[in-house]
């Protein structure tokens, strides 16, 4: 996703003061020291002295609004793609179930699956659901 953005930066490309850097042999090495540098903004990661990606914390508890918009963004195309449920994307997303089926509906991105078998489970599901309420 990034890493394509990323391909059309200059090859000159000077990353401010303040942004971290790891390169590919410290993310592979230690990728938790990589997400730890990501609580203090985004951290570059470089391939040779070219920007290969960017890596960016999306924990609720750092969200701002920047934050929010990204992971928000994140879940949708996890989701399109088929990564991802609908219930986990609205968690990763930091939203109700009924607030990214909306968002996604205005979108254009259908909720609901063509695959048969999807929506007998997904109708047992809702059966248990309502006769638990």
């Amino acid at each position: 996703m990034l890493t394509g953005f990323l391909r059309h930066v200059p090859p000159t490309f000077v990353r401010p003061a303040d942004m971290q850097s790891v390169n590919i042999r410290q993310l592979k090495n230690d990728p938790a020291e990589a997400v730890r540098k990501t609580h203090d903004g985004p951290v570059l990661v470089l391939k040779g002295d070219h920007p290969e990606a960017i890596l960016m914390h999306l924990d609720a508890s750092a969200a701002t609004a920047e934050g929010d918009g990204l992971a928000l963004a994140l879940a949708v195309a996890l989701y399109k793609d088929g990564a991802m449920s609908l219930g986990r994307s609205a968690r990763v997303a930091r939203v109700s179930v009924s607030a990214m089926t909306t968002h996604l509906s205005r979108l254009g991105i259908p909720v609901a699956g063509a695959d048969p078998i999807d929506h007998r489970a997904d109708m047992q599901t809702l059966e248990q659901w309502l006769a638990s309420s």
